[in-house]
């Protein structure tokens, strides 16, 4: 039933997309911007325990709803499944990628650097205003790959483990840390329980993401880029994801970036040429393939269990 609901959904976000108006997403937005300018403020450790209670007033109740919802409608198994098929396509933003990559894509290919410059704005967390082709490609193709782990394999884990509670849970807390987890004057503590949430949520499936990486491209480039490079990144999933990700197409990524208009120099990920406009649609392909094997991989384990069920 898991593998199917999954199907299901990954082929009604691909038909569908995400809703053009009253997106759920922007409303669990505004309704944490309003938490957290009632709680915001305080020293370094009322700031923390502030942002603990802002998270769990922003992901426990609707995560509570949904698995309330679920277990009411408990004999209604055609409604229930219906339900958990919308939740995870919800959830799910593998279209939006490749919509969001596309845009950068075709702004690149017109040569036009403004509206490129604007369009991967929309994917990235830093500042894109004065960026050259070059840096506009490897900004797209790395939040291709990291997106990709959040926003679609983060997202069919959870729904796998936890069913479609726990993959709303892990949707809003990953937009959570999106809106206060950086170590900014503002977030530094009070986004510290966002931040670290979402860590540990992303552990395995980040992990997974980069072995799916490894398998579907240059695998040799992609263990050898895992093993050597992800321990010098910041982010405890970010590094496995885009290390294995730029090894596996066997380009070149990492290097300077500017966020809040501080120029920060970041570690060499991948190894090869630099990355080129195709290098975008290469990377669409390579979380295209690895949720096609999810799939699979979920459609096996769903028959063995079945197997074992009626043995």
């Amino acid at each position: 039933m898991i593998a199917l609901i999954a199907t299901l959904a990954v082929l009604a976000d691909l038909l569908l997309g995400e809703p053009r108006r009253a997106h759920p997403l922007v409303g669990f937005g505004r309704t944490a911007q309003h938490i957290e300018r009632a709680l915001h403020g305080g020293t370094d450790r009322t700031a923390t325990l502030r942002g603990v209670l802002a998270l769990m007033l922003a992901v426990i109740p609707p995560t509570a709803l949904c698995a309330a919802l679920l277990a009411l409608l408990g004999e209604m198994p055609a409604v229930v499944a219906a339900i958990e098929i919308a939740v995870l396509c919800f959830v799910l933003g593998h279209r939006s990628l490749r919509e969001h990559a596309g845009a950068v894509r075709s702004a690149l290919r017109l040569a036009d650097l403004p509206l490129a410059c604007r369009r991967v704005g929309d994917m990235v967390s830093r500042d894109t205003g004065e960026m050259d082709g070059p840096r506009i490609v490897a900004a797209t193709v790395e939040s291709v790959l990291e997106n990709g782990s959040d926003a679609v394999f983060g997202a069919l884990f959870w729904f796998a483990v936890a069913g479609a509670p726990g993959a709303l849970a892990y949707r809003l807390v990953n937009t959570l840390d999106a809106m206060w987890g950086y170590r900014t004057p503002r977030y530094q503590h009070f986004g510290w329980a966002a931040a670290r949430l979402d860590d540990g949520l992303n552990w395995m499936p980040a992990r997974l993401t980069a072995l799916s990486y490894a398998l579907l491209g240059s695998s040799r480039s992609a263990w050898h880029c895992w093993r050597s490079q992800a321990p010098l990144w910041d982010s405890p999933n970010g590094g496995p994801v885009m290390a294995a990700g730029a090894g596996a197409l066997q380009i070149r990524l990492g290097g300077t970036a500017t966020y809040h208009g501080i120029s920060k120099t970041r570690p060499a990920l991948g190894m090869g040429a630099e990355p080129g406009i195709a290098d975008i649609e290469r990377s669409l392909r390579l979380v295209s393939h690895g949720l096609l094997l999810w799939l699979a991989a979920l459609w096996l384990i769903s028959l063995g269990l079945a197997v074992v069920i009626d043995a």
